[in-house]
């Protein structure tokens, strides 16, 4: 499967040099089982914000933590398999905007899931955390199980004493209990107004969560202005773009000026439009740590959208 690097197949491929003579003269190389592919997925704009998808190997250079790595693989992800986790809020700050959101997602996912390739689950959370449809590849599954998505009623709110917003909650989980365990592109979209109310996990933990299970997050900012009352304080930008800048994702607003379904048409075409960048560290993993990813391109006035660091295990 093309974009999909495997320890086997950096193996095949150094038999292959070897075999060919093109290693001759060197030091015989130490690759065992532990070698590690690290993947970046990048997403390239021009200054007017278009997406640019026909660039190739040599136009990007890449690093880790200043030190120039080799670029082993490259591809353009216009027809690979991805595995995404639609992630809704559902806490009363959202109840004017869910129908919404309901409408919208449901025709994201039309567009979006090839049946039989593409993998999705359906998470929604409010002061409780639900897997509402679990991985899938079935849109009618993803559209019956949407059609369940609602905000806490009155005797559930009193249950959990007024309610919360688990975001961060949330994330935790689906990096580690689905996005973890599984290879490929991988992507949370999340609908929600960036507040969270009563989760044990930090805005830093849901982050270092997504970033471990090599996952972006698309985070939709959707919030009603006058759910936290005449003085607000609802606001959640900050930490929304932040979710999607340090994973590589990227950030989007509804507004009046700019509907869901447009943010999702959008995000569709990025999602279409991603380059699969692979390479093995000139370092070996002694410990267990973040590294810092550095991905440039080499044609002027271009913009890369990639994840800053990975997690390096041991």
């Amino acid at each position: 499967m093309r974009g999909h690097f495997t320890r086997r197949a950096i193996l095949r491929d150094v038999a292959a040099l070897w075999g060919a003579g093109m290693l001759r003269g060197q030091d015989q190389p130490r690759f065992s089982t532990e070698v590690k592919v690290v993947n970046v997925l990048a997403t390239v704009r021009d200054k007017a914000g278009s997406l640019v998808g026909s660039l190739g190997k040599d136009d990007f250079s890449l690093a880790e933590d200043g030190r120039p790595q080799t670029i082993r693989y490259f591809a353009r992800e216009t027809d690979l398999p991805l595995t995404l986790g639609l992630m809704v809020d559902t806490s009363g700050s959202q109840r004017k905007v869910l129908d919404a959101e309901r409408g919208g997602s449901m025709r994201f996912l039309d567009r979006v899931v090839r049946e039989n390739k593409d993998q999705v689950f359906l998470m929604q959370f409010d002061s409780t955390v639900y897997i509402r449809q679990a991985l899938t590849g079935s849109v009618a599954r993803l559209e019956d199980a949407l059609s369940y998505v609602d905000t806490e009623s009155k005797s559930q709110l009193r249950m959990q004493n007024g309610g919360g917003t688990l975001l961060y909650d949330a994330l935790v989980m689906a990096s580690n209990e689905v996005m973890k365990r599984l290879t490929g592109r991988k992507a949370l979209i999340v609908l929600s107004d960036g507040v969270d109310v009563g989760s044990d996990a930090s805005l830093k933990d849901a982050v270092e969560a997504a970033e471990r299970a090599d996952t972006l997050i698309y985070s939709m900012l959707y919030s009603d202005p006058g759910a936290y009352g005449p003085f607000g304080g609802g606001d959640g930008r900050r930490v929304m773009e932040r979710l999607a800048e340090e994973t590589g994702g990227s950030f989007s607003e509804v507004s009046k000026k700019h509907t869901l379904d447009e943010m999702f048409d959008v995000l569709q075409e990025e999602l279409r439009t991603q380059y699969s960048l692979g390479y093995v560290s000139d370092q070996p993993v002694r410990v267990s740590e973040f590294r810092a990813v550095q991905l440039t391109v080499r044609p002027k006035g271009l913009i890369v959208q990639a994840r800053h660091r990975y997690w390096a295990q041991r």
